[in-house]
């Protein structure tokens, strides 16, 4: 009797961690937030060049929306996130120190692991 409880205990647990990790790897749950922010675009008038920058941490919907936002909150600038690649593409409309957006970008809780 003890066995059953115990395995029908461990089988439940199983099953709710393996339904919880398709959510977060659907957007559907998220690992750092809801999946259903409001997300607002922003486009530049003039672009004068865009660098890329590689990015680590970034796992759902929800960090690629905060670290859009964090970028297109920075004057003259506008950010795009390719989370699958673990990307953001900057366009720039004028001139920005790189060091700003990594401080801002790694003070939410990601990592810049290289600027090209």
């Amino acid at each position: 009797m003890e066995n059953s409880i115990i395995i029908t205990i461990l089988i439940l647990i199983i099953v709710i961690a393996f339904s919880s990790t398709i959510k977060h790897y659907a957007s559907r749950g998220g690992c750092c937030g809801t999946a259903s922010i409001k997300h607002k675009k922003k486009k530049l008038s003039k672009i004068i060049y865009t660098k890329t920058f590689f990015i680590e941490g970034m796992h759902c919907k929800h960090c690629k929306i905060r670290v859009e936002e964090i970028v297109n909150d920075i004057k003259g600038i506008c950010g795009k996130v390719l989370l699958k690649k673990g990307i953001l593409i900057i366009s720039y409309a004028e001139i920005v120190d790189d060091e700003i957006i990594k401080n801002r970008i790694e003070k939410a809780g990601y990592t810049v692991t290289s600027i090209i």
